[in-house]
């Protein structure tokens, strides 16, 4: 990067920081550091649960989703618009009106102890997992701007955020991830703009999307049927995306705490709402238009020569075994093909590239999908706005990760610390505990984030895979506490259990698609609490 460019970088995350720090002012309580004291407006929640949900992950590795797979993965949000009626109409009014600190406490009022304890276990194990992979992404930004090794990057990087999240509470990601998001959006727009008048001149905007569209990127409706039916394997189609996105959207906004935790930070019912609401309005155009830079980068690539893989670090590597040859005679096709301007051609050697990168290098699974967006910045944006692309990158990781250490931090206190192992502290002991636990789930995510390397998806799949073992679960429990009454802890406990573990075989069988098993893991959830209540007597606890 140009001295220019550096400035940049360094000047806007370090009045992002001032920013937090000088908006992180409140009373030093749990109330404080975990809620904001209940103050914020809507338009504060609507940026919050955005900066949350859209971590760096999506803005650096959703264009190279779209790159590889083409537009049909903005499907997967078709469900959330729905999903967010849903929360404002049932759970809402539920959270705010018991003013608990965590979603986790109305299930003991609901049933017992042990139900919240487990469901509360399985939001910290999954978005414990799922940040770590977080931190991962703006790990890569650092590890190629300075040529880290991605290890000690992580710690870098997981250090910066440890500091960040526990100097400022709540209030502070909420402001902070308001200029985040304004900044994030405008250098966006800036990208896609750049990434059109980069094409030659006689090539337009809709000649672009023409173009990608004959090569099969434009596939933004998907059935998911086949001649031989439906495919339940199929990623995202739009039955995947309004029934699996649905009750995934249902379970992460409704239950999953580093949401619910945002809303809650809301001065009453209404802001909650109004900012769920503009949120599902919002969400789906933002990841269209994401995904729709991927594939103008994309339509970039079929007019200038790009890498036949965009991990050169992975190629090196890879060049150290017995692939080296095939590596470079297939390098010298595509360079070839290029030339040429046979683009069908090259497309195929970059997919046979890619399947040979991974026979070379199995135990890294390599996939190039996470640096084709950073590649594009890095070799064709101006000095100057490389420095405002690498910066939203940092900001969206720490506008997420903040507000999800936050949120683990808040559940360990008040769901086990509080219930299991201290009962009566000071607010500013509680206050301090709160700080501890904070730093405690950033170095596990820290941990966590050393093993995201070999993941072999897509980083922005891999989250969501990830969220999908746990979430159906979830919400599954959460579905029988609204709407079943007379099913009591004990049926839902152990059905909650045995769910969790018939997912996991699912998901490991390779049955069906992620996204169903966020319907399938809620069903039987429901579907087993059902029968089992009907073999187990247990008086329903009095309300508290």
């Amino acid at each position: 990067m140009s001295g220019l460019d550096w400035i940049i970088l360094c000047v806007t995350l370090a009045a992002i920081v001032l920013y937090g720090v000088y908006k992180s002012r409140t009373s030093k309580n749990l109330e404080g550091y975990f809620l904001s004291n209940r103050s914020l407006p809507w338009y504060l929640v609507l940026f919050s649960i955005m900066g949350t949900q859209a971590s760096a992950i999506t803005f650096l590795t959703g264009p190279g989703q779209a790159f590889s797979d083409g537009m049909r993965f903005v499907q997967y949000y078709f469900g959330l618009p729905l999903a967010m009626i849903v929360i404002c109409i049932f759970f809402v009014p539920v959270f705010s009106r018991l003013k608990v600190y965590t979603a986790y406490e109305f299930l003991e009022n609901r049933f017992d102890l042990k139900t919240r304890t487990l469901t509360s276990f399985l939001f910290l194990l999954s978005r414990g997992l799922s940040t770590g992979i977080s931190i991962f992404a703006p790990s890569i930004v650092l590890s190629s701007l300075m040529g880290w090794n991605i290890y000690y990057t992580n710690l870098v990087m997981g250090g910066i955020l440890i500091i960040y999240t526990m100097s400022g509470g709540a209030k502070a990601v909420a402001h902070t991830q308001k200029l985040q998001m304004i900044i994030v959006f405008v250098a966006l727009f800036i990208v896609g703009y750049l990434a059109v008048k980069l094409l030659p001149d006689a090539i337009g905007f809709t000649d672009a999307l023409h173009k990608s569209g004959e090569m099969g990127k434009m596939n933004i409706i998907t059935t998911g049927f086949t001649d031989k039916g439906f495919d339940w394997k199929d990623r995202y189609n739009i039955w995947s995306g309004l029934i699996g996105g649905f009750f995934l959207a249902l379970s992460y906004f409704g239950t999953d705490h580093s949401q619910v935790g945002r809303y809650l930070t809301a001065k009453n019912i209404k802001e909650s709402r109004k900012g769920l609401l503009m949120n599902g309005l919002v969400k789906v155009p933002m990841q269209f238009f994401i995904l729709l830079l991927g594939i103008l980068i994309f339509s970039f690539y079929q007019y200038n020569k790009g890498p036949v893989y965009f991990d050169k670090v992975a190629v090196a590597e890879a060049k150290q075994t017995v692939k080296k040859d095939s590596l470079v005679m297939l390098e010298a096709q595509y360079d070839a093909a290029f030339s040429n301007k046979n683009m069908a051609e090259a497309n195929a050697i970059r997919k046979t590239f890619k399947g040979l990168m991974q026979r070379a290098l199995p135990d890294q699974k390599p996939n190039d999908t996470n640096f084709v967006f950073l590649w594009f910045v890095k070799e064709n944006l101006p000095a100057g706005l490389i420095g405002l692309i690498f910066a939203i990158i940092f900001l969206a990781a720490w506008g997420s990760i903040a507000a999800a250490l936050n949120s683990l931090a808040a559940c360990s206190v008040v769901d086990f610390h509080k219930k299991f192992f201290v009962k009566k502290e000071t607010e500013l002991e509680e206050y301090k505990v709160a700080h501890w636990y904070t730093l405690g789930w950033g170095i596990f995510c820290i941990i966590i984030s050393m093993f995201a390397y070999n993941i072999g998806n897509s980083l922005i799949e891999a989250v969501n895979i990830l969220g999908s073992l746990f979430y159906g679960v979830i919400l599954g429990i959460f579905l029988v506490a609204f709407g079943i009454k007379f099913i009591r802890g004990h049926a839902v406990f152990y059905a909650a259990i045995i769910s969790e573990l018939l997912v996991i075989f699912i998901y490991n069988r390779d049955v069906v698609s992620f996204l169903w098993l966020n319907a399938i893991g809620a069903i039987l959830v429901v579907v087993l609490a059902f029968t089992l209540q009907l073999f187990i007597k247990q008086k329903l606890p009095e309300s508290r």
